[in-house]
């Protein structure tokens, strides 16, 4: 995911995107090295280092209480710095051992509406999100097709607590590899009780046309129709999924521990553009939809929340930085 931490976590995003590793003028079996360049290439979650920062812009929300109505309010200050660092340590020819370390600081500010009354109240938060993971990758072949398995072993917490220890495992089919297009199918399964959906199909199909556009699509991280601009340069249209998450802490009077998850679905503009050989700037524009956050106690699941919230869309920018030794962004295949 995640995922990033995204959706489907690191080791998810190497495995469902692993097969564009084969780019060759028939199916045949690549190698790990390829797998690692290519997967590298495309993700900046498993770059060895990526810094962003995030802005939106005010929005209101609707929220519930255990089931019950809650006035509405407004989010009217929303920024996170995410930094991430992703790195092999050992490599063989079936497979390979890396790890990730990373950390999101997030920062809100609400004006919530009092259910009696109507007055409003600003309340301000700073969180710190902390996560590593070991992640295990090997290769093998099955009915004669290309298989890639991953797992990782995450562990998560705040400035406060280690709070969860989770696992991801993967398996990915190499359905077709050629230089023109990719194809594979597969399975994730999460292995963590707070878990919105434990099990998940993967697809991941990429077809360069003749026109220099290229289609992107990963289920269920993202959607793109890209193409390659000013010679290191390269624009893309559509949606990706990316997830906020955070521990609360003394919401009461007593010592319950508390996550706040969202996700949300960024559709809009990507430019990336490369500086020097190792280095990608990225910046992301448009309108972000959040399906719905929740706050549960952290012994429970997403699907038992205590306060539910539906965001309304907003306008969201993001920049960023890459350090890539393995980047080719700028060159056309």
């Amino acid at each position: 995911m995640d995922i990033t931490q995204k959706i489907a976590g690191l080791s998810f995003g190497m495995l469902v995107l692993s097969l564009g590793a084969f780019s060759q003028n028939r199916d045949t079996v690549g190698t790990p090295k390829r797998v690692q360049t290519y997967a590298a290439d495309k993700f900046a979650v498993i770059r060895p280092l990526n810094i962003e920062f995030i802005y939106a812009a005010p929005y209101n929300y609707t929220s519930e209480r255990e089931g019950k109505p809650l006035p509405e309010s407004k989010v009217t200050a929303f920024s996170q710095l995410k930094i991430s660092s992703n790195f092999n340590f050992i490599k063989r020819k079936q497979w390979l051992l890396g790890a990730t370390l990373g950390y999101r600081f997030t920062s809100v500010q609400t004006d919530i509406t009092a259910p009696a009354g109507g007055s409003i109240r600003t309340v301000e938060g700073d969180y710190h999100y902390f996560f590593s993971s070991l992640n295990f990758t090997y290769f093998s072949t099955l009915f004669g097709k290309r298989m890639v398995y991953t797992s990782s072993l995450q562990l998560d917490g705040s400035d406060k607590h280690v709070e969860r220890v989770r696992g991801l495992l993967t398996g990915t089919m190499i359905l077709k590899a050629n230089q023109r297009t990719k194809l594979g199918v597969g399975l994730f399964v999460s292995i963590d009780p707070s878990a919105q959906t434990p099990v998940l199909p993967t697809f991941s199909y990429e077809h360069k046309f003749d026109n220099g556009l290229v289609a992107d699509i990963v289920f269920p991280r993202n959607l793109y129709l890209r193409k390659y601009v000013f010679g290191n340069g390269r624009i893309s249209l559509g949606s990706e999924i990316d997830r906020t998450s955070f521990y609360v802490y003394n919401l009461d009077s007593t010592s319950q521990r508390y996550e706040y998850r969202q996700l949300d679905i960024n559709s809009g503009l990507v430019y990336e553009h490369l500086l020097g050989k190792y280095f990608v700037l990225t910046a992301k524009t448009g309108m972000r939809l959040t399906t719905t956050g929740r706050l549960f106690r952290k012994e429970d699941s997403f699907n038992s929340p205590v306060i539910k919230t539906s965001p309304d869309p907003t306008f969201y920018f993001n920049i960023g930085v890459s350090f890539n030794p393995f980047t080719v962004i700028g060159k056309k295949k």
